[in-house]
């Protein structure tokens, strides 16, 4: 699995806000965890709960500023969110965990 252009694919459907795509990057049983918001969302359903609110809601741009491959199945990347949330423009991270060529688990939280 290419780390690198899964995550780039991942933030251009992001961006385009197309939810179906968006799910399909998640393993079904994936975990976001992101204490900046404190909840933890479960499985497509949960997921797709928060790519709604958090990223269509608020029309949230994602632009990747740092990428740090961790291990086969793991990275780090550091984010600039842009949107019509109170900031404007924050930065955030997120950390993965990829199963079976999709997103199993993430952490992400403001920075």
């Amino acid at each position: 699995m290419d780390i690198k252009l899964f995550l780039e694919d991942w933030l251009a459907v992001s961006n385009a806000y197309y939810t179906e795509k968006y799910l399909d990057k998640w393993h079904k049983n994936a975990v976001l965890d992101d204490p900046s918001v404190g909840q933890v969302f479960k499985g497509h359903s949960g997921i797709k709960n928060y790519f709604e609110s958090y990223f269509i809601g608020y029309k949230t741009q994602t632009r990747l500023v740092k990428l740090e491959i961790i291990s086969d199945n793991k990275a780090h990347i550091e984010v600039e969110f842009t949107g019509e949330f109170p900031e404007g423009k924050i930065g955030g991270m997120f950390d993965f965990t990829f199963k079976d060529g999709k997103l199993a688990k993430a952490k992400a939280n403001l920075m």
